[in-house]
């Protein structure tokens, strides 16, 4: 081959090249291994080795992503990162940049929530409309937690200190290891066959990742998502969230959070009975003055008994001179009509015809006077009933006849004997005067 036809590499475009397919075949990798050889110059970035039983790469990791770290990196550490692969130039040293890196074992978790997350976001299980509210005042409060924990020591002190009337049912599991998952779903299952509380807490103290762990199961979330009892998870510490978090019902950031949104303030609640206690008698007050203001207008317009005789007879009065009236007129218009005829038979002058006509006007006078007499009669005697029927419905009549009316102290017509006692003061209406007495004894 002549000189013409090779292509000689320089070491620069050597490196450059390798640098080149080691980026585009490894654009992006995760690795797993153990740290050694950290270094830390004052630049900020950070050196190391990672490594594992067979083999070890050299790796950089540059300022700007240092800054992301949450765990302090040192040898012997057991990490997972994401990096680049590539090849530092100068030296032709293959090397890894490191973009991302945490502690191995949380890391592998940390995967797992986030598939789970994405998978049950994308089934609605952490939609807001499948949310239930919370009662106000909750009649019953379920925890379901350790027994011996000091979450439920924590959510104990908290309801009683805000409102110790409300019981609580502990329902006992399992908060950490291989068995917990199953323990918590058959816990949260069994408070919604017994439906003795209507909300549930669902939580336990702070830990690491792997001991929250069961509140991250997929079993534990379906069973929280299908409770018919409202939930609350209150997992860990503030800064914790797992998958319960997002499932539930109400996220409180501790287990003492958790007691204070289920619970209502007893002071608060005390306060608000107080001011609907005064607001009840302000209107009750306003309802008795309006019936007393009823009653008085009642009174005004209700009549003595005397009173409404006396009209009654002005009445009576009133109708007699109306029909005495009503009898004179007519009587004066039959006397007009019998003259006018007597004129007639004056003009006509048949002496036989008058003298009958005479006889007949007699006749006929004296048949009106009776019947008007006989009308008149009638009349005065319904007058003389309605006047008897009338005044013995009278109260005075009744009186006359002997009888007496009784009234108490304050003027209350007594019907009953039970309604005084001995030693009462009471007043007799007779006919004529009052009698004042003391009642000796009740039969």
């Amino acid at each position: 081959m002549s000189d013409s036809e090779r292509h000689v590499f320089s070491v620069s475009e050597l490196n450059r090249a390798a640098k080149e397919i080691l980026q585009a075949n490894f654009p992006s990798i995760w690795i797993e291994g153990e740290l050694s050889n950290v270094a830390k110059p004052s630049s900020g970035h950070m050196y190391f080795t990672l490594k594992d039983e067979r083999a070890q790469v050299r790796c950089a990791m540059f300022r700007g992503h240092n800054r992301l770290l949450d765990f302090k990196p040192e040898d012997g550490s057991q990490v997972l990162a994401k990096a680049q692969v590539s090849l530092y130039e100068n030296r032709g040293d293959y090397q890894l940049i490191v973009e991302f890196m945490e502690e191995a074992g949380d890391g592998a978790l940390r995967r797992a929530f986030e598939r789970l997350q994405k998978q049950l976001l994308a089934e609605g299980l952490f939609a807001e409309e499948h949310k239930q509210d919370l009662p106000e005042l909750p009649q019953c409060i379920g925890v379901v937690t350790s027994p011996t924990g000091a979450a439920i020591r924590d959510i104990l002190s908290t309801l009683r200190r805000r409102f110790p009337a409300i019981p609580v049912i502990i329902y006992p599991t399992a908060v950490q290891g291989i068995d917990a998952a199953g323990q918590i779903v058959n816990a949260i299952k069994l408070a919604n066959q017994r439906k003795e509380c209507d909300v549930l807490i669902i939580g336990r103290g702070g830990g690491s990742l792997e001991d929250l762990w069961p509140f991250n199961e997929e079993a534990v979330a379906r069973a929280i998502y299908a409770s018919k009892i409202p939930t609350v998870s209150a997992v860990g510490h503030e800064v914790d969230f797992t998958i319960a978090d997002f499932v539930a019902d109400a996220r409180a950031a501790t287990p003492t959070g958790a007691a204070e949104l289920v619970s209502p303030e007893q002071g608060e609640w005390l306060r608000d009975f107080q001011r609907l206690e005064r607001q009840l008698a302000r209107e009750m007050l306003d309802v008795l003055e309006a019936a007393k203001q009823s009653v008085t207008w009642l009174r005004k317009r209700l009549k003595h008994p005397r009173q409404q005789l006396q009209e009654y007879a002005q009445r009576l009065d009133y109708l007699e001179r109306q029909l005495a009236s009503e009898q004179r007129h007519h009587l004066r218009e039959s006397m007009s009509d019998l003259q006018t005829l007597v004129a007639q038979l004056q003009r006509h002058q048949p002496q036989h015809h008058i003298d009958n006509l005479q006889t007949r006007r007699v006749f006929l006078q004296q048949k009106l006077i009776a019947a008007c007499q006989q009308q008149l009669n009638h009349h005065q005697q319904q007058l003389a009933k309605l006047a008897y029927g009338l005044n013995t419905m009278s109260p005075l009549a009744t009186l006359e006849r002997g009888y007496g009316i009784v009234t108490d102290s304050e003027g209350t017509i007594i019907r009953a004997a039970k309604r005084i006692k001995p030693g009462d003061k009471v007043t007799a209406k007779l006919a004529k005067g009052e009698l004042h007495c003391s009642v000796n004894s009740v039969g």
